[in-house]
């Protein structure tokens, strides 16, 4: 019916169009990590802001010893303004701080006896529950998208175009126990 050249065309542009189609979903779906990841990123800068302005209204509220409300406060704004580059170790430095504070004797129930002490604490606990699971969520992105660019395809072609390599965000975010 049609000449074998005619076939042999067809069958080769079938072909390149279902490679074509598989290539734009690997880049797609490579698209879609990085997305992933920078919302992720995004979740995690804001539970670490939260955090911050919990343990900096904590330091604020008197209801701490001034030294102990001096070392929060401080280690709150260290978190706070860190570059991009010391950020890690001031958020770890908070999470240290948020533990000393804690730990100490009798804490819960010297803040519960001075009225909004219970308040504080459980939005410092809920605070610092988010920073946990924002941290996990943003590496398991961070994750699923490098398993993605170690793909020979992604590698061969250039699918990840200019992005740069997500890179893990690993502190001490283990919270204080309340």
């Amino acid at each position: 019916m049609f000449p074998d050249w005619i076939v042999d065309v067809l069958f080769w542009v079938a072909v390149l169009f279902l490679i074509g189609v598989y290539v734009s979903w690997r880049a797609t779906r490579l698209d879609r990590l990085h997305v992933r990841v920078e919302t992720a990123r995004a979740a995690l800068d804001a539970a670490l802001v939260r955090r911050a302005a919990v343990s900096l209204e904590l330091a604020a509220s008197h209801l701490l010893d001034p030294a102990t409300s001096l070392v929060l406060a401080t280690a709150a704004h260290e978190a706070r303004t860190a570059d991009a580059d010391n950020r890690e170790f001031a958020e770890s430095d908070l999470s240290r701080a948020l533990r000393a504070v804690v730990d100490q004797p009798d804490f819960a129930a010297t803040l519960e006896a001075k009225g909004d002490g219970q308040d504080v604490l459980e939005e410092l606990g809920a605070a610092a529950a988010k920073v946990a699971y924002a941290r996990r969520f943003y590496n398991d992105a961070v994750s699923a998208a490098r398993i993605a660019r170690r793909k020979l395809l992604i590698r061969v072609l250039p699918l990840a175009g200019r992005a740069p390599l997500p890179g893990f965000f690993e502190i001490d975010d283990d919270p204080p126990r309340l």
